[in-house]
């Protein structure tokens, strides 16, 4: 791996799929970022990027790229059942990675990333772009900050009528974002328990539907709906607080509400005289205000590359390195 004494970066892409047109967008125009090469089996990907980045290297063999020198770090969005070995053959070359999600399919497979690139000083991060997204870290601030209270549970749904994928089911396609997010949230602190009610509709043995249970720490509970067998499409996340409670909804122009509502016990006079008497409950029905706060648009993936690139170049921490991708992935392989 080269030395980033010029303070930029020479990346190579795998992979220019579906999502992966995207990524090559931002990694074009990221100022700390060279594009170097993009490698992809498919003839119609190759000659998209020929004709959109001219000045980039195109390859049909990943190889090429995980073998060249002058490559310090490389993007990979290929298949999920590729990333285990493209990114271990990537930081074993001692090349930086940024994985799109999931990192891998076992946790052991993400140790053996993150020993490796430990051992070799490289950056291993997984692309869950939700969290760079304004509006998730908004409410991670309104979470850290004792806003909403104690958090008692939270609920979401990313359901739509639309791709239907053979490579991996609902849950391990969409799953991960909020089971991300939710770590995100709560500090990637470990759950008591997890528990998965799937079915197969369109495809035997990919589940179209998927409900997801997690109990962690202090009673908190969260429940994942996902599915593309839905007759709409939604993006949206639940948090309820003791104090308050936050809708999340990218589908929204307003992306976050916050509501001041929640049950509140009253004090409540006891014979002697005195209040809270144990024996007497009532509660208080509170409706406050809602709110909706201004957050200022970011393109997300902008976000994440930039984090990249400043995580390999300032030594940046990793919001999403492989202690985070290890964390979401043990709990969807565990159910």
């Amino acid at each position: 791996m080269t030395e980033q004494n010029d303070q930029v970066i020479r990346v190579a892409q795998i992979g220019v799929g579906y999502w992966g047109p995207n990524l090559l967008r931002n990694l074009m125009v990221n100022p700390q970022l060279i594009v170097k090469a993009v490698a992809d089996l498919e003839e119609d990907r190759r000659v998209f990027v020929k004709t959109n980045y001219p000045t980039v290297t195109v390859e049909s063999d990943p190889e090429a790229i995980i073998e060249d020198p002058d490559v310090d770090a490389v993007v990979i969005a290929t298949p999920v059942s590729t990333h285990y070995d493209l990114a271990m053959r990537c930081v074993e070359s001692g090349k930086h990675v940024l994985v799109e999600k999931p990192m891998a399919t076992q946790v052991s497979q993400i140790e053996d990333i993150a020993r490796v690139a430990n051992n070799n000083n490289l950056v291993a991060m997984v692309g869950h772009t939700f969290l760079f997204n304004q509006a998730v870290r908004y409410v991670k601030d309104l979470i850290d900050r004792g806003e909403l209270g104690d958090i008692r549970y939270i609920y979401s749904q990313r359901v739509n009528l639309g791709r239907i994928r053979n490579d991996v089911d609902a849950m391990w396609n969409l799953a991960p974002h909020d089971v991300s997010i939710i770590q995100y949230w709560l500090g990637d602190i470990e759950p008591l328990s997890i528990n998965r009610i799937g079915m197969d509709y369109v495809q035997e043995g990919i589940n179209d539907v998927v409900f997801l249970n997690v109990i962690y720490p202090n009673d908190v509970m969260a429940h994942i709906h996902v599915s593309w067998l839905d007759p709409q499409k939604v993006r949206k996340i639940t948090v309820v607080g003791s104090k308050k409670m936050v809708i999340y909804d990218d589908m929204a122009e307003n992306k976050i509400a916050i509501f001041d509502k929640g049950i509140d016990p009253l004090a409540v006079l006891g014979s002697n005289m005195d209040f809270d008497d144990p024996s007497v409950t009532q509660f208080n029905h509170r409706s406050g205000d809602v709110v909706f706060p201004q957050i200022s648009w970011k393109e997300p993936l902008k976000e994440e590359i930039a984090h990249f690139a400043s995580c390999i170049i300032h030594e940046e921490k990793c919001i999403t390195d492989t202690q985070h991708a290890l964390r979401v992935v043990d709990i969807l392989s565990r159910t």
